[in-house]
């Protein structure tokens, strides 16, 4: 025996652990056996008398004074020494069947008798184990992750298509910087009191840009409260953002599609909805897609699920979008989700799912193109984690730094999407510092404008409340309204 055996064998017996003993119990079996003992195992155990009954049948000492002939003899009366063997381990293993040296020597006879006895079970459920593994394995699935551009610009594989495209990948940047720049601004006005609560973007901007990029105009976009990008690319005006986080609903009649939805401030509210939407798209036989974009946060909300479970029985033409930025507000993912992604939760609806890198635009517009083709071809949905990272705040109305570490969030500026896309143009010759420049200078004038307009919109009057709730409106609401506006019923 070894001077590490030894040492097991000692602490297994100071410490009273059976688990220790049928440690070295096992490993002398099966590598040394217990017929061939070497000669200094027998002196170190001589002396403590480790016993184990063995349900009844047989009582096995390997104490050095006993005759191993006896012992054997002994055994076979009982039963095989092999299944006499199996009984020992589950004894030693249940710490209380034990009749170790200073352990359970104590204990009544009849006591460890049934202990042994509800110990039985052990060497049965390692036969069921043996018996489960050999089952057939009826379904495989597997989750696949989606990036091109390293956090440094460089190429990590092939890159699709449309990236060959100069003018677009321009556009993309472009629009990310315009949607920062506008939150930045959104920002101001809410801290010197001229907007209401106000979500930011910041770190998540290659998600919305690069989903929106890739839909047509008479696809339905059904966005959250932080797809602001998504909106600027499909012609929704900045000063109509503000109006509606200004709180004024007249923001929703925006100059985007008509058909897309507003703003879905409820966490998860909008998946059902899109599941209608892409309903009523099969059963009319249009080639249109819904897309549906939320949070990570809203993955846990039954909203969700019900809305893919229904998509994925009827096949429906939508394409889910979770933006995975680590934090459902001040809650971590992993205290959320057990699951290892996101995506992985399609499969349960009985569709796929990939993973993108989130602060790759690259990444994200070739998924969603993907997807959106796929689901317009009758394919049924998907689903999309863009893996990103919440450098802000939740809104204007939180402090992450209640909650995480400023270090934390230092070490994520370094993938961010914008400085990501920019390494690239510039090392692939399509950017310059006079274009940087040429940029800055533009969204900055645009931002400007906006606001100015926006601050020059007059208040709704009070009685609009009313507008847009009835076909005819209720006479009882009529006179409210009446009355607010200043109008004599008379």
């Amino acid at each position: 025996m070894t001077a590490h055996n030894a040492f097991a064998w000692r602490a297994a017996i100071r410490c009273k652990s059976a688990v220790g003993v049928v440690a070295r119990f096992q490993s002398e079996r099966f590598h040394r056996g217990f017929r061939k003992r070497p000669p200094r195992f027998d002196r170190f155990i001589r002396g403590h008398h480790v016993r184990n009954n063995c349900r009844g049948l047989c009582r096995v000492s390997f104490s050095h004074e006993e005759d191993r002939a006896n012992r054997r003899a002994a055994v076979q009366r009982r039963g095989s020494y092999e299944d006499n063997l199996t009984i020992c381990h589950a004894l030693l293993y249940s710490s209380r069947g034990a009749c170790c040296h200073g352990i359970a020597s104590s204990r009544p006879e009849h006591q460890i008798t049934e202990r042994g006895r509800q110990n039985r079970s052990w060497s049965e459920r390692v036969a069921s184990k043996r018996a489960n593994e050999e089952l057939p394995v009826i379904a495989r699935f597997e989750v696949r992750r989606r990036n091109y551009l390293a956090p440094d610009g460089s190429i990590e594989r092939p890159l699709p298509a449309f990236a060959t495209d100069a003018k677009l990948l321009v556009e993309l940047y472009r629009s990310m910087v315009l949607l920062r720049l506008f939150d930045r601004k959104a920002v101001a006005l809410q801290r010197t009191g001229r907007l209401g609560t106000y979500a930011i973007s910041l770190g998540q901007e290659a998600v919305s840009v690069g989903i929106a990029s890739a839909m047509r105009q008479d696809d339905v976009l059904l966005p959250s409260y932080r797809d602001n990008g998504a909106l600027l690319w499909r012609g929704v005006k900045p000063e109509e953002i503000l109006l509606f986080w200004g709180g004024d609903e007249r923001g929703n009649q925006f100059s985007g599609p008509v058909h897309d939805f507003p703003f879905c401030v409820p966490v998860g509210s909008q998946a059902p909805h899109a599941a209608g939407v892409a309903y009523a798209f099969r059963l009319r036989r249009e080639p249109r897609v819904a897309v549906c974009l939320f949070g990570d946060g809203a993955t846990s909300k039954g909203d969700v699920y019900e809305a893919m479970n229904f998509a994925g029985v009827h096949k429906l033409p939508l394409v889910f979008v979770a933006t995975n930025n680590q934090w459902a507000i001040s809650v971590p993912l992993r205290l959320q989700t057990a699951s290892e992604t996101l995506a992985q939760k399609a499969i349960a609806a009985g569709f796929s799912g990939e993973q993108v890198d989130g602060c790759d635009v690259v990444a994200v517009r070739a998924a969603a193109e993907e997807a959106i083709a796929a689901a317009r071809d009758g394919k049924g949905p998907h689903f999309i984690e863009a893996v990103t990272y919440r450098l802000g705040d939740h809104t204007t109305s939180d402090d992450a730094l209640r909650y995480r570490s400023a270090e934390e969030v230092q070490a994520h500026w370094k993938e961010e999407p914008i400085a990501r896309l920019r390494s690239y143009l510039v090392g692939q010759k399509m950017w310059t510092k006079a274009d940087e420049e040429r940029l800055a200078a533009e969204c900055h004038e645009r931002i400007e404008a906006a606001v100015e307009r926006y601050l020059k919109t007059p208040p709704r009057r009070p009685e609009t409340m009313f507008d847009n709730l009835y076909a005819d409106l209720p006479e009882a609401f009529g006179a409210q309204r009446r009355e607010l506006a200043g109008e004599d019923d008379a």
